[in-house]
């Protein structure tokens, strides 16, 4: 019996610490002014994973279209035929061009 009057004595301390530091903690925040993240903000957001302000991830987010259609055009460059129900790089067109280009660049180099 003698350990039950220390406990509640131990739980009345253990509240009495917590109702200070809240209390602290919401003085610290009013004087330096502080937003202290709640766990729900601190989630990560699926259109921003970085936690980029917007700004910010409007710009990423005009980065990417500009790079995802610099892509396209590059793609569509490449000469594809399907083979054995895949598309592969048509190597033979690609060398035909590497010729091609190093004849006019030849070409040019000695009209010059």
């Amino acid at each position: 019996m003698s350990w039950i009057p220390i406990m509640v004595f131990s739980l009345l301390i253990f509240v009495l610490f917590v109702f200070l530091f809240t209390r602290f903690v919401g003085y610290m925040k009013r004087e330096q002014n502080l937003h202290i993240e709640s766990l729900k903000e601190t989630l990560i957001d699926r259109d921003n994973p970085v936690g980029l302000s917007g700004d910010e991830l409007q710009k990423l987010k005009a980065q990417q279209k500009e790079a995802q259609a610099h892509l396209k055009q590059v793609i569509a460059k490449l000469p594809v035929v399907k083979k054995d129900g895949r598309f592969q790089i048509d190597e033979a067109q690609l060398k035909q061009r590497r010729s091609e280009r190093a004849e006019g660049s030849g070409g040019d180099e000695g009209a010059a």
